[in-house]
């Protein structure tokens, strides 16, 4: 068991060794790799803000449920309650008073309503629901809308379709951009392990000759392969945590002007370490590719 752990360590210490010798290679092989891990982060980055602005905007993903006019206060006190019984998510009653002021409050809009004989406006009840999926919001205004004294209820399905179709083609174009990346890093890693096995080609057959292993002979790549990709993981985190403070400030004065409260976000400490993950075995595959197939031609 001691002697498993020395070889590792050994090989670890080897790898390690092999990054400081040549900094200009590896600071090198770090942003290509770092941009590549960038580049599809920074898009799922996107597209969650982006799914949060629109949660947090004013009026985006809400169902109005308009009464009728002439609905008492009895029957507007029982479309409270089933509301209350659904727990469908966050509401507020808005009377027609109420409306009507907000009406009166509007640019040019003060001398049409002091025209009008009679409040023309109804109560309502504007529910923001805790579950945002199309499919859910569709089957929230069908329950409304079945409900006693409701004359209308008002949710626009068509643009939380779009933008929700809109997401999963951005999900599924970043998945496809990241595993062209994924490939594109295997074979950045094989190329560099392969010089380096070039290198060292007369090393390696001498040690194959005196009985070392195959696996003794690709320890040291694999980790060289591995730490040169968590590096690159983590440096691609760096460069999605710059973007984000860089767009911070311009993107929450564009989201105020809508109406809305937000903090762009960036990647989670769970989000950084899964980064640096996939950078690693990204890398371990690169370097075990390619001491797999130079073994194979001298063994």
């Amino acid at each position: 068991m001691n002697t498993f752990l020395a070889q590792h360590l050994a090989a670890q210490r080897d790898a390690l060794c092999r990054l400081v010798a040549a900094p200009l290679n590896t600071v090198l092989s770090l942003l290509v790799i770092g941009i590549a891990l960038a580049l599809p982060s920074a898009g799922w980055v996107v597209l969650d803000n982006l799914r949060g602005i629109t949660g947090s905007a004013s009026g985006v993903q809400q169902v109005s449920i308009f009464m009728v006019m002439d609905a008492s206060k009895k029957e507007t006190g029982e479309i409270e309650a089933r509301l209350r019984e659904a727990r469908a998510g966050n509401w507020r009653f808005v009377s027609r008073d109420e409306a009507l002021k907000r009406l009166q409050a509007s640019e040019g809009m003060a001398e049409i309503i002091a025209s009008l004989p009679r409040n023309p406006l109804p109560d309502a009840f504007v529910v923001e629901p805790s579950n945002t999926q199309p499919e859910s919001l569709e089957q929230l205004a069908r329950t409304f809308s079945g409900w006693p004294k409701v004359a209308h209820v008002q949710l626009d399905s068509a643009w939380v379709k779009r933008f929700d179709t809109f997401l999963r083609i951005g999900k599924l174009s970043i998945s496809l951009l990241g595993g062209l990346f994924a490939v594109a890093l295997v074979v950045v890693t094989f190329n560099t392990i392969r010089l380096q096995i070039l290198a060292q080609a007369s090393e390696i057959e001498v040690a194959k000759l005196i009985g070392a292993t195959d696996a003794f002979i690709r320890r040291p790549f694999q980790y060289f392969g591995a730490l040169q990709g968590a590096l690159g993981g983590l440096f691609a985190a760096l460069l999605v945590f710059l973007g984000s403070l860089l767009l911070a400030e311009p993107v929450g004065e564009l989201v105020s002007l809508y109406g809305a409260m937000f903090a762009l976000h960036g990647l989670s400490p769970g989000n950084i370490a899964a980064l640096a993950a996939i950078g690693a075995v990204l890398g371990w595959m690169g370097a075990q590719l390619s001491v797999a197939i130079h073994l194979r031609h001298i063994g």
